[in-house]
């Protein structure tokens, strides 16, 4: 039996990994945080004008942004029944993976959206808001998870080889030294170094501590869903409508758009999918 001052040595000295885990969750929210308390977001400035697909006469209604999320769930709810993925067997650990990864990005949209990061329009939401954000932005925390989660767990059932496992470990690390660089050579501009700093900070974490089974079919999942993905959002940041739905500052993203998409979506997009997978994998093994 150990001695009482060995077992209060080992609480005073904890492990190297605990000590490195606790700093990499300490560090991007303190980095985080800096940058939210100091950085000056000019108040009104939203772009309006932004490149153009197609326009759909049908979108232009304040139930646009409720028929994307239409489009988005009513499809995948109704495939979740068939008899080879049998996603609806997979909600369990699903839903509350999705619950925790969405109040975090709630959160954060909250503030973006009183901050002056990001707006919306109103003409293409039914003007039910709460906490600052349309009702339909909430539910975009529910219902684009579910639709890619359907996509990850299909590609697992129906692509049996993994595809990406050889170039996991180089892509991973790329992934980590783009996303960190962008993020502090941006720092000025507020949602691309959130959004590049903690998905860098996050894909590390779980490099070194969590499980990777996963992580190279998550990346297949997510180059899939990324046309989709694109789709979605290129409705809401007004590629198929006369204005965009979700306005943003241009003071504060890359500039880069894909089609009218803001680049610092995609990245967004990711942070929000590996997070919920990341839950998801975790229940599922502890249920």
């Amino acid at each position: 039996m150990e001695s009482t001052a060995t077992t209060q040595n080992k609480a005073a000295n904890p492990p190297q990994s605990t000590l490195l885990k606790a700093a990499l969750i300490a560090l991007p929210i303190l980095l985080v945080g800096i940058q939210w308390l100091t950085d000056d977001v000019q108040p009104g400035n939203l772009l309006m004008e932004v490149p153009k697909v197609r326009l759909f006469p049908w979108l232009e209604t304040r139930w646009a942004y409720f028929y994307l999320h239409l489009f988005t769930f009513v499809p995948v709810f109704a495939l979740s029944f068939d008899k080879n993925v049998h996603y609806h067997r997979k909600w369990k650990p699903l839903l509350p993976a999705i619950a925790i990864v969405g109040a975090v990005f709630i959160l954060w949209d909250v503030f973006f959206t009183v901050k002056g990061v990001w707006g919306f329009n109103e003409s293409y939401f039914a003007g039910i808001t709460f906490l600052s954000l349309p009702v339909e932005e909430w539910l975009f925390f529910f219902t684009v998870p579910f639709a890619c989660i359907f996509v990850y767990e299909c590609l697992n059932f129906y692509i049996k080889p993994d595809l990406l496992a050889r170039i996991e470990r180089p892509m991973t690390l790329g992934l980590i030294a783009i996303f960190l660089a962008v993020g502090f050579l941006y720092w000025g501009h507020l949602y691309t170094s959130t959004t590049f700093l903690l998905a860098g900070f996050f894909i590390l974490f779980h490099f070194l501590f969590l499980d990777g089974s996963y992580r190279s079919r998550f990346y297949l999942a997510f180059l899939v869903s990324l046309l989709p993905f694109l789709l979605v959002n290129g409705v809401l940041t007004g590629g198929y409508t006369e204005q965009p739905i979700v306005i943003y500052n241009p003071e504060e993203y890359l500039g880069i758009r894909i089609t009218s998409v803001p680049l610092d979506d995609a990245v967004y997009g990711f942070l929000l999918l590996f997070g919920v997978v990341a839950f998801y994998e975790h229940f599922r093994k502890t249920a």
